[in-house]
């Protein structure tokens, strides 16, 4: 008979483990000697230790699920009860024992952290859903169209909840999505349709405008493309593609006039600057009459500069004031000389003064003798009243007199 301290095998060759319930019957062993039969079934044992060693593992380290490891479990402790090994048994059922105590710690930390994901999901789609629900009475189509498509990203890699608040939500989520992607067609619908009647307006524009191009009234037409650019920026915006063409059609139509304009327009410069130079020379001219002395030969030289200077043509706007000014101020000049002149040769005119300064001569004459006599009575206050009134009267005969020089004496 041969044993160690797991186990034993007797004359029979039957061979026994020791566990704390007693032996147990391991199997018979015929095929050779008693310590061989040992070294097979402890072999046997170290072969679930192994085994038990590598699920430990697999549950310590990998994410196997506590069905899967509890079969696991359940195939070992058969294993182990069926005793067909040698060695520290009850050991083994210990540690089966501490592993159906790991994986249900495990399991309860995995429902736990389940149990909080889906909470933290929960809280996450319910803001998913707010946002969405906020985006869709959006006007900014853009970017609220690319953060919709964001959260649907967002959604997907969220965990799923039970399926009735699943489905609950994601129904919001996607009514929200749907709402907002309906105005935003009805929105750039009506947007095609007002740029459609932004580019029939412009193509009306267009065609006068081009109508227009080859106009040389330049004034109003200048004036109307004015008007034809004020209607074209109230008009719109057409389809890009319509804007472009009509615009460059557009604003091609305008180059081609005023191009012929600024030509007109730089030839009749040229001309102006030219008169100009003309116009000065004549205002030259008719500043040396100044000052008036001989008024027949200076009427009659300014009569002949202004035909002159009917004669010439226009001259550039902004040297206009200048020059006219000048010949503004000869003229003036002639004109005050002329009337000088009739003032003193106007018989009627000199015939009114001289009785005027006749009458106040003799109304001064009178008064001075009243003053006189008054005085000469001793009545001060009524010379002094007489006095006050003879220098009224002295002065209008003094202004009289003035007058009637300008008419040579």
């Amino acid at each position: 008979m041969s044993s160690d301290p797991w186990g034993r095998v007797d004359e029979t060759g039957t061979v026994y483990v020791r566990t704390s319930d007693g032996e147990k019957v391991v199997g018979s062993w015929q095929a050779g000697t008693p310590e061989e039969a040992l070294a097979y079934f402890e072999r046997k044992y170290e072969g679930l230790v192994v085994e038990i060693g590598l699920l430990e593992k697999r549950v310590r380290t990998t994410d196997l699920s506590s069905k899967d490891a509890q079969t696991a479990i359940d195939h070992l402790r058969t294993q182990v009860d069926e005793h067909h090994a040698v060695g520290d048994l009850d050991a083994l059922r210990v540690r089966l024992d501490q592993l159906v105590t790991t994986v249900e710690s495990r399991r309860e930390e995995r429902k736990a952290q389940k149990a909080k994901q889906t909470d933290e999901a929960r809280v996450a789609k319910d803001a998913l859903v707010v946002e969405a629900e906020e985006l869709a009475g959006s006007d900014q189509w853009r970017s609220a169209g690319e953060r919709l498509r964001a959260l649907v990203d967002i959604w997907k890699a969220l965990p799923r909840l039970d399926r009735k608040s699943d489905d609950e939500l994601w129904h919001r989520f996607s009514h929200a999505r749907s709402a907002f992607s309906k105005r935003r067609k009805a929105h750039f619908a009506s947007l095609d349709a007002q740029r459609e009647d932004a580019r029939k307006v412009k193509e009306k524009l267009v065609a006068e405008a081009e109508s227009l191009s080859k106009s040389t009234d330049w004034g109003p037409t200048a004036a109307r493309y004015r008007e034809l650019m004020t209607d074209w920026k109230t008009a719109g915006r057409a389809q890009r593609e319509s804007e472009d063409d009509l615009w460059n059609r557009f604003r091609g139509a305008q180059d081609v006039f005023f191009a012929a304009r600024g030509e007109v327009f730089a030839e009749r410069d040229a001309e102006q600057v030219e008169n100009l130079k003309l116009k000065e020379e004549l205002a030259d001219e008719a500043e040396k009459l100044l000052p008036v002395t001989d008024l027949k030969a200076a009427r009659a030289a300014f009569r002949s500069l202004n035909e002159r200077w009917e004669a010439v043509g226009h001259v550039p706007r902004d040297a206009r004031p200048k020059v006219e000014g000048r010949m503004h101020t000869v003229e003036r000049a002639v004109q005050e000389a002329e009337e000088g002149e009739w003032r003193r040769t106007n018989p009627e005119a000199r015939a009114r003064a001289a009785g005027l300064t006749g009458q106040l001569q003799a109304a001064v004459d009178k008064l001075r003798g009243q003053v006189d006599a008054a005085r000469g009575a001793g009545n001060n206050a009524k010379a002094d009243k007489l006095a006050r009134e003879l220098e009224g009267r002295q002065a209008l005969l003094d202004q009289a007199l003035k007058g009637l020089e300008e008419f040579g004496g």
